[in-house]
């Protein structure tokens, strides 16, 4: 089969695992493909996604060739696939917009962004030249407008749309519209991990509501070290990403918490963490006879490599829409790998429509 064309928007620690991941499991076959929710779909198989074009404002990654700027700083992801052939794909210098927090310039060059001086290339050219069929958004928390601008260079140049940052883009009813006129696939917003701190939370959720459980009190604080985090300490920029996390857990309950009895957010950023994030949940219940009961739970993941679990699904479903003609959201596989869905369903339901969309037997 013809290979699955993407382009990259944020050459990040979430990229460099994605890229990382499609070469890894070029070698494997179903039995021993470790870490995927699916080997096959469609026909279409983990190593078959090619990147074509990639935009970044770093100048430790701007004109390198992808699979070098991968493993640039500051990435600091791990490495669990590091022989990887050049592309012959340069990384061109996208639009900074509202991509860069000022406060990160107070911060060491190994941390932070360093901004190159050049200008930006024309984004609708090059994706139609490089024939990209699929574009992924790694762009950073609270980048709204450049969220927007990119969108928009989707629909001019006909190109699919993966929203995995959280600006409400296929949850807006207006910009769905948008890919909906234009028969273009779009996928989102703001992207899950396989198993990480939201669904984690979420299953948590639906256990207490199954069980019949009141969930009285509920919190969630993450910590990290990699750019996401550093970024994140601007708590302007998090509006947006604390309304998808805290819906996320929202969605799954019969009845809605109380905002004050629901804290869902990151919490700070731990240098040394790297990649590596640390969930701290707490939930408080009432069971039988209202009698009180409490779990509190760890979680430490790769932040990145877990995410790319569910990117390279939305990938390859993007694939299968194109192929049938069919546009605007995607919503079986924006409820199975997205935080904030323009329709939420508990991941039992989203998981049997993803297989039902795969097989032919739903629209979307």
């Amino acid at each position: 089969m013809d290979k699955i064309k993407i382009a990259i928007i944020g050459v990040g620690n979430c990229a460099s695992s994605l890229i990382q991941g499609i070469h890894y499991y070029q070698d494997k076959d179903a039995r021993d493909a470790i870490g995927l929710m699916h080997w096959d779909i469609g026909g279409y198989l983990p190593s078959d996604i090619e990147v074509v074009a990639a935009f970044d404002v770093d100048k430790r990654k701007v004109s390198k060739d992808v699979n070098e700027a991968i493993f640039a700083r500051p990435n600091c992801t791990e490495v669990f696939c590091d022989n990887i052939p050049s592309s012959g794909v340069k990384v061109s210098m996208g639009h900074i917009l509202d991509g860069v927090a000022t406060h990160m310039d107070n911060y060491e060059d190994d941390y932070t962004f360093l901004v190159a001086d050049e200008e930006p290339v024309d984004v609708v050219e090059i994706l139609q030249n490089s024939g990209a069929e699929v574009v992924l958004s790694y762009l950073p928390v609270g980048s709204e407008e450049a969220s927007r601008y990119y969108a928009q260079c989707c629909l001019d140049a006909g190109v699919a749309f993966i929203n995995n940052m959280p600006v409400f883009i296929a949850s807006d009813p207006q910009w769905a519209a948008k890919f909906e006129k234009k028969g273009i696939p779009i996928v989102g917003d703001d992207i899950k991990a396989q198993i990480g701190a939201t669904i984690t939370h979420r299953t948590l959720a639906n256990l207490f509501r199954e069980r019949g459980v009141k969930l009285d009190r509920t919190y969630q604080i993450n910590t990290g070290g990699n750019t996401d985090f550093l970024n994140m300490l601007n708590r302007d920029r998090l509006d947006s990403k604390k309304e998808s996390k805290t819906e996320a857990v929202q969605s799954v309950l019969g009845e809605r918490m109380d905002p004050h009895n629901i804290h869902i957010g990151p919490s700070d950023y731990v240098p040394w963490q790297q990649d590596n994030k640390i969930c701290f949940l707490r939930m408080e219940g009432r069971t039988f006879g209202d009698v009180p009961m409490e779990i509190e739970l760890r979680l430490s993941v790769e932040d990145s490599p877990n995410s790319a679990g569910c990117v390279i699904d939305a990938v390859r479903c993007c694939k299968l829409a194109l192929n049938r003609g069919i546009g605007g959201v995607l919503t079986s596989i924006s409820s199975y790998t997205m935080k904030h869905p323009p329709e939420q369903f508990t991941d039992d339901i989203a998981a049997e429509k993803v297989d039902k969309f795969i097989a032919g037997e739903l629209e979307r």
